[in-house]
């Protein structure tokens, strides 16, 4: 099938490890797996993890992942065909230049963010489609949960359920709790610049900005998990499926908060941690937030901490033959289980599960094709099929219109 080289060895890192090597051993999706990152130790600790529980031996080695030669060295040294980019945000373009010098396929799980700005948007990504075309090469962006799923799951309600979609609200749950005073359940610092940023919708062929966290609604959220405060955010998926989803009138997404959790961010906003510009200390340059993010537990740690459960879905109204209908797809993950099963909690688990099926569709070549490529242009039926497989179970209910 496929040599395939993972960069990122944190949270989401392990994950993909662990089910490439889960899914290698049983459909014979990948040969050989190398996992790589700054950081030797930790990628180290992960294959050794991953030898325990599954019996498969992963190759590890160490690479900058804003090296592009560095990483063009690995890659024909691996011999790699794959690449999974789980690695920082800042890092996609040159990951995806090693790529097309060195012949590999690409894929990621977030999009372009430029370092010295707190946005992020595909234009950057979407530039490299003809290079792609012209090398034969394919690059699925996204693959992750949200966004990811959350496209796949559109794509999936479009081809089975609706024939247009008129209004989508993306919806994610966190209901877990890990006991920290403040803490993030993926990298502190993408996490907290992106929930700092402008929230931002779809609507009426245009986008519409309100201040971060000013919009919120409550959501009640299905198998007993309850009724929950969300926060209308901006999130990379809306900006794709504003231009793949037919009949699209308003597209939206929101994420629920404690409000501890919103607290500490103000105050921490308000004395300038937040901030992503160097200031001066003791004569040297820092970036408050990178400082603030070194200051914060380690996501990774929190999988044996962290109890409850998530729920990401789509709210779909459209027609159908003509009739308004309205769904909800959802899937509900639950931290102690995936502790139990990969040594990490759900945030890391929702992301790393999709990142290891969009490498095993290209792999399998059901999504393989030369472009630049988001998720809900390929056909989502093998996707949803392998959530099914691999451990995020998904529901899709027809929804009263009352509700």
């Amino acid at each position: 099938m496929a040599n395939l080289l993972i960069i990122g060895a944190g949270g989401v890192g392990s994950v993909v490890a662990h089910k490439c090597a889960q899914a290698a051993k049983e459909s014979g999706a990948f040969d050989k797996i190398v996992l790589a990152s700054r950081t030797l130790a930790r990628c180290r600790a992960i294959a050794g993890s991953v030898k325990e529980r599954l019996g498969v031996d992963l190759e590890i080695a160490e690479v900058d992942a804003d090296n592009v030669p560095q990483l063009c060295e690995l890659i024909r040294r691996a011999k790699s065909d794959l690449v999974c980019n789980v690695a920082l945000p800042y890092q996609d373009l040159h990951i995806m230049d090693a790529c097309l010098e060195c012949g590999a396929n690409y894929l990621d799980t977030a999009n372009y963010e430029p370092l010295d700005t707190a946005k992020f948007e595909y234009k950057w990504q979407w530039a490299y489609d003809d290079r792609f075309r012209e090398a034969g090469l394919t690059a699925l962006l996204g693959s992750g949960f949200d966004p990811g799923v959350t496209n796949v799951f559109a794509a999936w309600v479009v081809k089975h359920e609706l024939d247009e979609v008129n209004v989508l609200d993306i919806i994610d749950c966190n209901a877990g709790n890990h006991g920290q005073a403040f803490a993030t359940n993926f990298n502190p610092e993408i996490n907290i610049r992106e929930v700092t940023a402008r929230g931002r919708y779809w609507e009426h062929g245009q986008w519409v900005e309100t201040d971060p966290l000013s919009w919120s609604m409550d959501y009640d959220f299905p198998d007993g998990i309850g009724k929950k405060k969300c926060y209308l955010m901006y999130h990379e998926e809306l900006e794709s499926l504003a231009l793949h989803l037919p009949g699209l009138v308003r597209a939206r997404f929101w994420m629920t908060f404690s409000d501890s959790y919103i607290n500490h961010l103000k105050v921490l906003g308000n004395v300038g941690m937040t901030r992503i510009d160097p200031v001066k200390f003791h004569g040297q340059e820092i970036v408050p937030i990178q400082f603030l993010a070194a200051l914060l537990p380690d996501p990774a740690s929190l999988g044996p901490l962290t109890k409850g459960r998530t729920c990401i879905g789509d709210r779909l109204e459209g027609l159908k033959d003509g009739s308004k209908k309205i769904f909800y797809i959802y899937n509900i993950c639950d931290h102690e289980a995936c502790y139990r099963e990969v040594g990490s909690q759900a945030i890391s688990y929702t992301t790393g599960v999709p990142a290891m099926i969009g490498a095993k569709m290209i792999a399998e070549g059901k999504w393989k094709k030369p472009g630049v490529w988001n998720m809900e242009q390929f056909d989502p039926d093998p996707f949803m099929h392998d959530l099914n497989i691999y451990g995020l179970p998904w529901k899709c209910v027809a929804v009263d219109e009352k509700n």
